[in-house]
């Protein structure tokens, strides 16, 4: 059944994401067809400020919040409604994008806000929590600084960006290795790699999934995996999930679980849909459908 249209709508335009289109002018022109909607926007000056913008208009009566801009920006509005009534819209305005190709809605800015003035369906997202924060796509443990994609080469290459940086990685020889201690719904596990992923949301801006057709992101599971330049089955096993081939590697080098602490030696960096928010040892517990997010109507499909 749709969701009758949201009389009271809040955007978070986050105007440092990777598209360069007229933001306002669409956002107006689509808005001035509804004249019953109660719409406001606010823009990001900083990190942080998305979580902080969302919240306040959640708390203020908002029963949408909107983000412009790419997955950080989608992690952040995500922060900012949970425990509040009000529902989670996504307007599509980063490099990537892959929370909206995870959810399928619309990959352009017009008919993505023309969806929050009509309506959809709820869909509930599960959320996990590390600390006092959540994310809702992929924590990844393993990667310095200066080894994520830059804003350059996303700016030079779109999408393709990630795809590049992640084959750089994966053929690096001289990438060190590390001991990961791990504890899976009560079980350890001893590994050593370069990297560990996370993830609650597998699909990227590209429509490829990193955990091929394992993930989902309302299961209530998350699925976990590691790299190793000096472990060839790893990186193979992770190419083929990627490609959906249902090899014995791919089935075979991933776990599931509710909930993971991971711990290094030393302590390495972690990633949580794609900013830099700690380093280890972390614990981390899915929370099932925490997030209600406005998604199409499957119906009118």
């Amino acid at each position: 059944m749709s969701k009758l249209p949201y009389k009271r709508i809040h955007i978070v335009i986050n105007p440092a994401s990777g598209k360069d289109e007229p933001i306002l002018n669409v956002i107006n022109d689509v808005f001035h067809q509804y004249e019953d909607i109660d719409w406001t926007i606010s823009i990001t000056r900083k990190f942080g400020d998305a979580t902080e913008q969302a919240r306040e208009a959640a708390q203020g009566g908002a029963d949408l919040v909107a983000g412009y801009g790419g997955d950080g920006t989608q992690h952040e509005i995500a922060n900012g409604i949970l425990g509040t009534s009000a529902v989670m819209g996504v307007l599509p305005g980063g490099t990537g994008n892959g929370f909206a190709t995870e959810l399928q809605t619309p990959k352009t800015l017009r008919p993505a806000v023309e969806l929050l003035c009509t309506g959809g369906q709820i869909r509930h997202i599960d959320v996990v929590k590390l600390g006092e924060e959540y994310f809702i796509q992929r924590l990844y443990v393993g990667i310095e600084p200066e080894e994520q994609t830059s804003r350059a080469d996303k700016d030079k290459y779109g999408t393709f960006a990630y795809a590049i940086n992640a084959y750089k990685q994966a053929t690096d020889k001289k990438q060190k290795e590390f001991d990961y201690h791990v504890v899976m719904d009560g079980q350890e596990y001893n590994f050593t790699c370069a990297k560990m992923y996370v993830v609650n949301a597998a699909m990227s801006g590209t429509g490829i999934s990193v955990t091929g057709k394992v993930s989902k992101p309302d299961d209530g599971l998350l699925e976990v995996f590691v790299l190793s330049t000096k472990n060839m089955e790893t990186l193979s096993a992770a190419a083929d999930r990627a490609l959906n081939l249902n090899t014995k590697a791919a089935n075979e080098l991933i776990w599931q679980c509710k909930e993971i602490t991971i711990d290094t030696d030393p302590d390495q960096p972690v990633w949580t849909d794609g900013e830099h928010t700690r380093r280890t040892p972390i614990t981390v517990q899915v929370v099932p459908g925490a997030l209600p997010v406005l998604v199409p109507d499957v119906e009118k499909a």
